[in-house]
């Protein structure tokens, strides 16, 4: 199975934010956002994958800033690791200012896909190439996120994720 980079599975979906999509604030709810991270991610853990993909989980999301109606909001997400079944998408949000027309990353967050058969089982994907620095600093990053989520899980031993014992260790 030949490896890929990033790129390979980037996503980009642009949408407006419309009345009914927001809270009392005027701002975009929260879980509409989430959906919509959600689908991007869904793409990209697709394209990279080549499989039928489930989120296994939100390993993170940071609403930086609000997203107000009428806004041009710009989900993007990449592949940022992949493991045995599992893949870390890693996504940006960007909001377009009404009048200068600049963009202003506004959110961001990582979710886990898993590939599976048509029975649901995993399978086996390709692995990932950072190919740019930020690639490079996600993909390190995935690991220990991985590491720490196990251990949280008792799905793994402290003294086992040799990843997260170097950022305290020598």
């Amino acid at each position: 199975m030949e490896a890929k980079h990033p790129n390979d599975s980037k996503t980009i979906m642009t949408d407006l934010v419309l009345p009914s999509e927001t809270n009392p604030l005027n701002n975009l709810f929260g879980g509409e956002l989430l959906a919509r991270m959600d689908r991007a991610a869904s793409i990209a853990a697709r394209r990279h994958s080549r499989r039928i993909v489930v989120t296994a989980s939100v390993n993170h999301v940071a609403f930086k800033h609000p997203v107000p109606l009428g806004s041009v909001v710009t989900v993007e997400a990449k592949v940022s690791r992949a493991f045995k079944s599992s893949m870390e998408v890693y996504l940006d949000v960007w909001i377009d200012d009404r009048e200068s027309g600049e963009c202003t990353k506004a959110n961001e967050a990582i979710y886990t896909f898993v590939a599976v058969d048509e029975t649901g089982r995993p399978v086996k994907i390709p692995k990932i190439i950072p190919e740019t620095d930020e690639e490079q600093i996600r993909y390190d990053g995935a690991l220990r996120r991985k590491q720490l989520s196990l251990v949280i899980a008792g799905k793994m031993k402290p003294d086992e994720a040799t990843e997260l014992k170097a950022l305290f260790f020598d």
